[in-house]
């Protein structure tokens, strides 16, 4: 597929910032973020005459939101801690796809899928040549398809954005594209409430884990797929999960897929010598909603954190054991565990040791990551064209899993990396066979 850039420039807010809004703190969580970028790409069905279309109106709508969202706009400075709301600007390109639509849809592969990315989503790694500094926090690419349909592929850093604040800047942008006149950005100093800390102990296990993982295979040994579980065959699996009398509760959606998931990786990576059976899930919570009182859903920040299911057992455990084991260890995650373990360094740094001890003492461990983007708002992204037809986003790293809402809101889309050898291994496990396909 042939993407040809037409045009790049740097959009800044519409207003300037004020002078004591320039510097914003960044908080622990941001310091914990992956320096990734949270990959978005929206996909919209041709309209014929419609005004939403025209480049510049989506140019200056995005202006205006950056006046709300002014720390989008800036630069993260050298220390990690801070950004300088400088108004510098987000990136803006616009390309042409000498294809129609539909060659994507029908057989989306993530190699396709990030051309229509404005940047790497990788860009912010500490290998990448380029200072942190002088990165762009917000890029959005603006794909016209030759059918008429358009593809908005967004890359926001998840140093100062998780997927709840990424999906809820969407969402404001396309509402003043829409025509609203104002719109709320919630900056939200969350360094008052999770100050940074010295993350000495959280390097080392993480060091720790690529060693024993071996997660940083070479792209051509990576493979990213997308396995789609139907609404259906959702509601099938909890069923099954909640009624062998193991469990006294229900799955969710994303509990009894992760399970499903877990439990097949277990088997395929058993016998692998090269690197470590998954035997704990690794799950992304969002700290919003568990806090008393609740932080807002829509301020910035990379408010999330990850809470680990562990299988002692080398063998196969039933799935729906390892449904209770996710759902026991997501409702630990409190409010009275948030402020315990993040709100004090002396006590983080007792938590990361005694995590670092654990992983010593059982290097077979291997750890696969699971992130849900359901129910987020992004099927409500509607910039005056129509709400989007599909939502896209996904990594390609190593043993991470990245879950979807399907457009019905009903089912899963899961985007899941892994070696070569172990996905092959994958598609032949009886769970996934009958519950979902690639």
């Amino acid at each position: 597929m042939e993407v040809q850039i037409m045009s790049r420039e740097t959009i800044k807010p519409s207003s300037p910032t004020p002078e004591h809004l320039r510097t914003y703190k960044l908080g622990l969580f941001d310091q914990l973020a992956s320096p990734i970028y949270v990959p978005i790409t929206l996909f919209y069905s041709a309209r014929d005459g419609n005004p939403g279309m025209n480049s510049d109106h989506l140019k200056k709508s995005l202006s205006k939101s950056l006046t709300q969202f002014y720390p989008l706009a800036g630069r993260i400075k050298d220390d990690h801690l801070t950004i300088d709301c400088n108004d510098d600007g987000a990136t803006f390109i616009e390309a042409q796809v000498a294809c129609d639509l539909s060659f994507v849809l029908e057989d989306p592969e993530i190699e396709v899928l990030q051309l229509l990315l404005p940047c790497n989503p990788l860009e912010h790694l500490p290998h990448q040549s380029q200072s942190i500094t002088d990165q762009v926090i917000l890029a959005a690419q603006v794909n016209y398809f030759a059918c008429g349909g358009m593809a908005i592929g967004v890359c926001i850093s998840h140093v100062i954005a998780d997927t709840s604040a990424a999906a809820h800047f969407l969402k404001a942008w396309a509402a003043v594209a829409f025509g609203a006149d104002n719109i709320e950005g919630v900056i939200y100093d969350c360094s008052s409430h999770f100050p940074p800390q010295d993350l000495s102990f959280y390097y080392r296990v993480m060091s720790l884990l690529e060693e024993y993982n071996n997660v940083e295979s070479s792209e051509d040994e990576v493979v990213t797929k997308r396995l789609l579980f139907d609404g259906s065959k959702i509601a099938d699996l909890r069923n099954e999960m909640g009624s062998d009398g193991l469990n006294l509760f229900r799955p969710t959606r994303v509990e009894a897929v992760t399970a499903l998931i877990w439990e097949a990786l277990i088997t395929a990576t058993a016998e692998n010598d090269r690197t470590s059976q998954i035997l704990e899930a690794s799950i992304a919570v969002n700290m919003r909603k568990r806090m008393n009182p609740p932080l807002p859903e829509q301020c910035i920040g990379s408010i999330c954190f990850v809470t680990n299911a562990r299988s002692h057992n080398e063998k196969i455990e039933n799935r729906s054991r390892l449904s209770r084991k996710i759902h026991e260890s997501i409702n630990e995650i409190d409010d009275e565990y948030i402020r315990k373990i993040y709100t004090s360094g002396e006590c983080f740094n007792k938590f990361m040791e005694k995590s670092y001890e654990e992983y010593e003492k059982n290097p077979k461990i291997g750890v696969f990551y699971f992130t849900s983007w359901c129910r987020f708002p992004f099927y409500e992204t509607d910039f005056g064209f129509g709400k989007p037809i599909w939502v896209v986003g996904g990594l390609r790293v190593n043993r991470i899993a990245c879950f979807l809402d399907t457009s019905d809101g009903e089912g899963i889309e899961a985007w899941i990396s892994l070696t070569k050898e172990e996905m092959a291994k994958l598609e032949q496990q009886p769970g996934i066979l009958a519950y979902a396909t690639f």
